[in-house]
């Protein structure tokens, strides 16, 4: 089989049936010669805009002869050997009687229940919210009334906080896995797409229907799963893992019998990270970032990306990924963009409030968001304590909160304001979409004032990138906290803590950022279980 990079095609190209003639050329061979073509990849090359935009592609190709005679005679970076991918288990060596237990049902959670599940391990899963259908009419609820549920919210429930955000599975690490899981998502019921496009997105209006579908499966093999089930200890002697103490969904509190438990609990799950580190799990302070969500006219990032070409039906909604860096001091970055999506209130806890973005699959809405983010390392936390970026976090969302007004309401500010230093009064051409609604004022009022100096520093940095992104009308929401862990949680070569037995994963244990890059880990925590000989 051949990999053939950079096809390029024009916008009104009818994908895939153009690709064989195009990828023949290519080659220098008949279009009857390829047997079989699969689209790998496809991206939009807007880079010469004025020119024309351009999709441009890879695809594996299978001939009737000669692959080998073409790759000795075409040695380029666009003509490569390939092979279709197949993932391969670990052989399962675990024979305890005992059921593995998974905490969490986010991504990690679920890719690990799966391998398990697979595996014949039959595993006990607990998540602290509701299924995806419960959940869902509970976020929409919140949105609704501001009266806000803790056990069912943005972050917590069946599919994790990923579940309201894009579905977005775009990611930087490079573990052969990573194709795994856009095929299990694929097979379970996310659109085809996401096997080739360069910027995949689910969408949260279909991710629900995706994790339920894994939900299924992993059921039917045999495995359960409690919700609105939290967990409250884990039961360790001689430095091992022998059960867990939760409390169930009518507020008992149950143990269970276990030798291995993966604690998939999320990023949000700040309760249960402080019961662990009370019960001498080692864990360490760890980089997080703060800012705010920015909000634009989608049109107006559609022209700026697409020049002439903005609206073409093939294109959709243009996106933008953008960073600052300065030689001497931090920088600024955007994060989880949301093409026609809406800023959301995120908030766990009663009287914090947090912020997120979201859009559904179309991306047909008004405005386009993202988090502008800058890191703060743990020099800067408040403390020494391993937990201090976790209380600092939540510092600044009970500011947030009381600013608001104390309904979950959001602090915003207009760019123009923002940078001139002065509370916004009145909006301009940009309306806010927070379904909470938005309370204008100084958002540097809960902001860390590092974090601000430097938002207004690589705002006009930004804007000499994308000309308008510091446009004085566009709007400012905030605070966006918990794009990742402010907490590590140890764990040695064979993914365990200092307690045996017991596997920190994920987004929540401080290794991963994202989707992908979670359920990947999900699946490396179940692998190294499975190698294990108890």
């Amino acid at each position: 089989m051949i990999r053939v990079n950079e096809i390029k095609l024009p916008l009104d190209a009818v994908i895939p049936q153009a690709l064989p003639a195009a990828a023949a050329k290519l080659l220098k061979i008949e279009p009857k010669r390829i047997q079989k073509i699969e689209l790998i990849k496809r991206s939009v090359d807007s880079r010469q805009k004025e020119e024309g935009v351009f999709f441009v592609c890879s695809v594996d190709v299978t001939l009737d002869r000669g692959e080998e005679e073409i790759l000795a005679r075409r040695q380029s970076p666009r003509v490569q050997r390939s092979a279709p991918y197949c993932y391969e288990a670990p052989p399962a060596l675990r024979n305890s009687p005992l059921r593995p237990v998974v905490i969490g049902f986010g991504p990690a959670g679920i890719f690990a229940a799966l391998t398990l599940a697979r595996a014949g391990y039959r595993p006990l899963v607990l998540e602290r919210g509701r299924d995806v259908e419960t959940r869902t009419q509970d976020v929409q609820a919140f949105w609704r009334t501001r009266v806000l549920d803790e056990a069912s919210n943005v972050q917590f429930g069946e599919g994790g906080a990923g579940t309201f955000s894009d579905g977005k599975l775009t990611t930087g690490i490079k573990d052969p896995r990573c194709r795994k899981v856009f095929l299990e998502f694929a097979a379970h019921g996310a659109p085809e797409e996401i096997l080739y496009d360069a910027k995949p997105h689910i969408g949260t209006d279909r991710l629900g229907a995706v994790v339920k579908a894994m939900r299924e499966e992993i059921l039917a093999l045999g495995g359960t799963i409690l919700f609105s089930s939290r967990l409250l200890r884990v039961i360790v002697a001689n430095g091992s893992v022998h059960g867990i103490t939760y409390r169930d969904a009518a507020g008992r509190d149950v143990d269970v019998e276990a030798d291995a438990v993966i604690l998939a609990i999320g990023h949000s799950a700040r309760d249960t990270v402080e019961a662990l580190y009370a019960q001498g799990v080692q864990m360490m302070q760890k980089p997080f970032s703060v800012g705010a969500r920015i909000e634009h006219p989608q049109e107006f990032i559609n022209r700026v990306q697409y020049g002439r070409f903005a609206g073409h039906p093939a294109l959709g909604a243009a996106d933008y990924k953008l960073a600052c860096h300065p030689p001497h001091g931090r920088g600024m970055y955007t994060f989880c963009m949301c093409p026609g999506g809406t800023v959301v209130c995120a908030a766990s806890e009663k009287g914090g409030l947090v912020v997120n973005g979201m859009s559904e699959w179309a991306r047909d809405g008004e405005n386009a968001n993202s988090a502008i983010l800058v890191g703060i390392e743990p020099e800067h936390f408040s403390s020494s304590h391993p937990l201090a970026g976790m209380y600092d976090q939540r510092k600044i969302e009970q500011a947030a909160f009381r600013l608001g007004g104390g309904d979950y309401t959001a602090p915003a500010q207009l760019v123009g304001d923002f940078l001139a230093s002065r509370p916004s009064r009145r909006l301009g051409a940009v309306r806010p979409t927070c379904p909470t609604g938005t309370a204008l004022g100084d958002i540097a009022q809960v902001l860390p004032t590092r974090v601000v100096e430097v938002m207004r520093g690589a705002l006009v940095q930004m804007d000499q990138k994308l000309k308008g992104f510091a446009m004085p009308d566009a709007v400012l929401t905030a605070p966006e906290t918990r794009s990742s862990s402010p907490v590590r949680i140890l764990r040695d070569e064979f993914f365990q803590s200092n307690i045996r037995g017991l596997y920190p994963c994920g987004e929540g244990a401080g290794y991963a950022g994202g989707i992908v890059s979670a359920a990947v880990d999900g699946i490396r925590c179940a692998e190294m279980l499975l190698r294990d000989e108890r």
